[in-house]
């Protein structure tokens, strides 16, 4: 479960802002496809989804794993969403699921992604908690239950003094960890208007973000045009939905993320 904790050290675990499945797996593949070493141009949104399609990745106990498979050599990734209320995701005990372990798989890389979630169903089978995880009530009490659920696991597959090291690694970051979540991550609603003839209106609490949008001259038209999301100076904006109003303006609800 190595992936799982440098995932957690380095700051890609994220409260998930809605209890949309879609929404969920889309917004942690465009947190893995902002990590500088992701070639870019890799569609981790697109093959997550896809495969979700055909393929539903719940293992049970308020888990799920989607991941994507990539055409190139390079290490093994993943994000952790936590969804407080709960995700539908047809889960086989019919519960929904709080945490999303999301992986991008290189070719190089199969072999070591099936004995990390082979890993992680083992210790959900033996170690965890499922009621730790419901009743949660901020992301520091996941991250500490999902670090411990990761040292724990260590005694199942490796000696108790690996176990016992790996936990006092991971507690000992922590506070470094906070500092690096704020310097590496930025997630920030924005609400922006747009109708026929007018210039935008952007809404959201970012000033930097405001300006980077309102000095785009085509922002309709990326809006429109771009699918689900699009990027401008570094931010990457993820179009969650669209509301139509009269007078023809319509609001599109959106999440701008950036790695720093």
């Amino acid at each position: 479960m190595d992936t799982l904790l440098d995932a957690l050290q380095e700051g890609r675990l994220i409260e998930l802002p809605d209890n949309d499945k879609q929404d969920s797996l889309q917004l942690l593949a465009h947190i893995i496809e902002a990590i500088p070493s992701v070639p870019n141009g890799t569609d981790v949104a697109g093959l997550v989804v896809k495969r979700e399609e055909n393929y539903n990745t719940a293992l049970g106990k308020g888990f799920a794993v989607p991941h994507a498979r990539a055409s190139f050599d390079g290490d093994l990734y993943c994000a952790v969403g936590w969804s407080p209320s709960g995700i539908n995701y047809g889960s086989p005990d019919g519960n929904p699921v709080h945490i999303v372990i999301m992986f991008l798989v290189p070719d190089n890389q199969r072999n070591y992604y099936l004995k990390e979630v082979s890993n992680i169903a083992k210790a959900l089978n033996e170690l965890h908690n499922e009621e730790t995880v419901k009743t949660a009530e901020d992301l520091n009490t996941v991250r500490n239950y999902l670090l411990d659920l990761v040292s724990s696991a260590k005694t199942i597959v490796g000696p108790e003094a690996r176990a016992r090291m790996i936990q006092l690694e991971a507690r000992e970051s922590l506070p470094q960890l906070e500092l690096k979540n704020i310097a590496n991550l930025l997630i920030e609603p924005v609400m922006i208007v747009t109708s026929a003839g007018s210039k935008p209106i952007t809404l959201g609490q970012n000033k930097e973000l405001i300006d980077a949008l309102d000095s785009i001259q085509n922002l309709s038209e990326s809006l429109n045009n771009n699918g689900k999301f699009f990027d401008h100076s570094g931010w990457r904006i993820l179009k969650r939905n669209s509301s139509i109003y009269q007078g023809g303006r319509v609001m599109h609800d959106c999440l701008a993320i950036r790695m720093v």
